[in-house]
């Protein structure tokens, strides 16, 4: 990193999420001039009003828009309109502000959902539109992809300087648990951690475990997006990934092994797989803003796992 940073005013949409926490610890000793982070609460960004209320409050030099309502098949399933319009307005009105605000830099996180269900693996940015996203997590996909098609539009009209990133599974310290919103990573470690605590014979687990995932450490991610935010300036989309794909049957053996659960892993193949495989194209990361994740898959669990023991009350509290 250089001092590009250490006149920025930056705004942080999503600031006090997952992922926005770890960035906006790895943005503070970078020395911006202030980072603006707010808790979701203060603002609704679904609504045009409140957007232009933040932007006034903010004054920003740059935007780096991780605000996002997620969760994992369970909730794609349970609350897929809410997931759709959520996250289109929300990055429709913070892209729309920026622009009439003159902001110079915008950067716009999508999602690994937005590849089409059957993409050639590994997933390049050029199969982006080549199909229709896995059903189960498809508008929520769709919405993100949309962010592009709008950043991409207000280049070539206006010259808006937006940059947009695809990133994979993400996962480490500080994710969510709930049931109601965990991706698999987290899901498995509380279902292991608890069955190990009451010595469980067996733990269910959904679908039939071959499909398989890319995990991203949330850390890695933090330092990606804010090395594309510093050297990436073009209107194509960029994976950011680890380029290690993982059978879910596998991830789930490994976090069961490590908290200590000797029990039977009990597949449910009546439960959805989602997308049969995902790993991504990472040399454009690499080669335009020189990007490589460094945490790998079994030292980012073992932090995710004492982080998790460590923080039970926090961890489970239920947020979409």
């Amino acid at each position: 990193m250089s001092d590009f940073w250490a006149t920025k005013r930056v705004l942080v949409t999503g600031g006090t999420g997952f992922l926005g926490r770890a960035l906006v610890r790895l943005l503070e000793p970078l020395g911006p001039a202030a980072i603006v982070a707010p808790p979701s609460a203060q603002y609704d960004l679904t609504r045009p009003d409140e957007v232009a209320k933040l932007f006034a409050d903010a004054d920003p030099d740059a935007v780096i828009h991780l605000a996002a309502r997620v969760g994992g098949i369970g909730a794609n399933l349970e609350r897929p309109a809410e997931l759709y319009i959520s996250n289109l307005l929300m990055g429709t009105f913070i892209i729309e502000e920026a622009r009439l605000r003159d902001v110079p830099k915008t950067t716009i996180l999508g999602t690994i959902c937005a590849y089409p269900k059957l993409t050639p693996v590994p997933f390049s940015e050029e199969n982006l539109w080549d199909g229709y996203p896995e059903e189960t997590n498809a508008p929520y996909g769709i919405a993100k992809k949309a962010l592009l098609v709008h950043a991409q539009a207000n280049r070539r009209q206006y010259g808006q300087n937006s940059i947009y990133l695809l990133p994979t599974n993400l996962f480490g310290p500080g994710d969510k648990f709930h049931p109601a919103v965990s991706h698999v990573i987290p899901a498995l470690i509380k279902k292991c951690v608890e069955a190990a605590e009451r010595g469980a014979s067996e733990v269910e687990v959904w679908g039939s475990g071959r499909a398989t995932r890319e995990f991203l450490y949330v850390d890695d991610a933090a330092r990606g997006i804010l090395l594309a935010a510093e050297h990436y300036d073009d209107a194509e989309p960029v994976n950011l990934g680890s380029g290690e794909e993982v059978p879910v049957r596998d991830l789930a053996e490994m976090i069961a092994r490590m908290v200590g659960f000797d029990g039977e892993l009990r597949w449910d193949p009546s439960k959805p797989d989602g997308q049969p495989r995902r790993r991504v194209d990472v040399s454009r990361a690499e080669r335009t803003f020189g990007f490589r994740a460094e945490t790998g898959i079994e030292e980012g669990l073992e932090r995710t796992i004492d982080w998790y023991r460590s923080n039970r009350e926090q961890a489970e509290v239920a947020s979409i």
